[in-house]
């Protein structure tokens, strides 16, 4: 339900009108403290005919009977049935129960009963005001239907859906999940910066702003990688990150500019030993949190039963043609063309080649799928292949037609990672963090790496289909 502002200032009115009221029978607004017997969830689970509790929530629901009330309370757990009766707690705290409003919370001590229907409920023996609530929530069967109020007032989002909430639920269990998943596996969470002197770690644009103390410009983390490398050379030997990524890039179904990221490293690891962890991990999730590895949506169904590996180069022929990398320049760019992709006339064969990967290939890998060997102009802070130094050591797992995690064979040899770096960074050689080569130079060992994108994870698991669904607060354009 959308509100307009004449309509708000009406309603905002007759709850003022009703907080005077209460105000004058002697109840404080906005109250203090409420010490509960437990949440309503705990409650109703352990739920004992008369047994004397204190129960706090939100009005979601009010019935009035005339000489009895009931109500409906809601603390994020779970709803909850209050019944009130004049006669039990006297004509003036139940003239203070009447001019209560939907959305104002209450703390209530009173016993267990079960009404006619087995409705378990508490019968009120005494209430306190604890929040008066001056705007209404979202209509009971409209809901709130408007998209971008949705996602600007979250919390009206979460009150009205039930499926909302628990898309977030999901999300915290499984954060709760992956922590437990590597902790017992040996790794060290640890934390680096956020604001960083040079973006590095991926290639990305970032976000900048200027530190006053120091009187220089910085900028958001992009990545975490070079920091957790440096971790390696420390002695850190697992290592993991769970924290934001900024990325001053555009908006979409599966993009948000900031965004959760977990990042892996392992020394004495590889590619391979990061593919076992990510598919443990995955399908670790899946059966604890979701109850099953048969995950998506009714319309495109995911099976984490079985996942395929499969060689980037591979694809593109099949996509392409076989002999697509026979081809000369112009001769790439004319198929690619002909299958329906934009070309720009100063991409190279590689970029090329990426493009007809992203726009038509990658959508329609829809069980887990590690899609290996990938040109190492793509990813220059993986390791070569021992067999083709063109290629790279790495893998992209890509489930559900969306990159979920990119894992690597680490590259540490400092004079071929100064060379990539500054082969990436074209024209501005100061983008090259040189203290990160300062440090691959102390000795970093072999290892592997790996980043797993959680928002995409989380939708991945939930069957949601967009990342606004899965975070709390997405970005927005601020209302004017």
């Amino acid at each position: 339900m959308t509100e307009t502002p004449e309509n708000e200032n009406e309603y905002r009115a007759q709850r003022q009108a009703n907080l005077d009221k209460l105000a004058e029978l002697g109840y404080v607004p906005y109250g203090h403290a409420f010490p509960r017997t437990g949440r309503l969830a705990e409650i109703r689970a352990d739920f004992e005919l008369d047994r004397e509790v204190k129960v706090a929530g939100r009005i979601v629901a009010k019935r009035d009977m005339g000489k009895s009330v009931f109500l409906v309370l809601y603390d994020g757990t779970d709803r909850f049935q209050v019944f009130v009766n004049q006669k039990q707690i006297g004509e003036e705290a139940f003239e203070g129960i009447k001019v209560l409003d939907i959305a104002d919370h209450v703390g209530v001590e009173g016993s267990l009963f079960e009404t006619k229907t087995g409705e378990q409920t508490v019968k009120a023996k005494q209430w306190t005001l604890l929040s008066k609530a001056l705007l209404p929530l979202p209509d009971k069967w409209g809901g709130l239907t408007d998209t971008d109020a949705r996602y600007r007032q979250r919390y009206l989002d979460l009150i009205s859906h039930d499926e909302v909430r628990r898309v977030f639920d999901l999300r915290i269990k499984m954060i709760w999940e992956m922590r437990k998943f590597l902790v017992d596996r040996g790794y060290f969470e640890v934390e680096t910066p956020m604001m960083q002197a040079e973006a590095g770690g991926a290639a990305a644009t970032p976000f900048e702003t200027f530190y006053n103390a120091l009187d220089c410009p910085m900028f958001l983390r992009i990545a975490p990688e070079l920091y957790l490398k440096r971790l390696l050379v420390g002695g850190f030997d697992k290592v993991f990150e769970l924290n934001r990524n900024f990325r001053n890039e555009g908006l979409s179904r599966s993009h948000n500019p900031e965004f959760t990221m977990l990042e892996i490293y392992e020394a004495y690891g590889n590619m391979e030993s990061m593919k076992e962890l990510v598919q443990s991990l995955i399908c670790h999730l899946a059966e604890t949190v979701m109850g099953t590895l048969q995950v998506g949506t009714e319309s495109e169904p995911i099976d984490l039963t079985e996942w395929t590996t499969v060689e980037y180069h591979s694809l593109i022929r099949q996509k392409a043609g076989e002999d697509f990398f026979d081809l000369s320049l112009d001769g790439m760019k004319a198929r690619a063309t002909e299958l329906g992709c934009h070309v720009d006339p100063a991409w190279n064969e590689i970029e090329v080649g990426q493009e007809i990967f992203e726009k038509l290939i990658e959508k329609t890998l829809i069980n887990p799928t590690f899609v290996t060997r990938l040109p190492a102009q793509l990813i220059p802070l993986a390791k070569p292949c021992e067999d083709d130094a063109s290629l790279v050591d790495v893998f992209e797992l890509i489930i559900g037609g969306r990159e979920i995690a990119p894992g690597y064979n680490e590259l540490n040899d400092p004079d071929v990672q100064r060379k990539a770096l500054l082969d990436q960074a074209g024209d501005e050689t100061t983008a090259v963090d040189d203290d990160f080569i300062v440090a691959l130079e102390h000795g970093m060992p072999p290892a592997g790496g790996m980043g797993v994108g959680i928002d995409r994870l989380v939708m991945l698991l939930t069957g949601s289909e967009a990342i606004r669904d899965v975070i709390l607060f997405p970005q927005l354009k601020p209302k004017v």
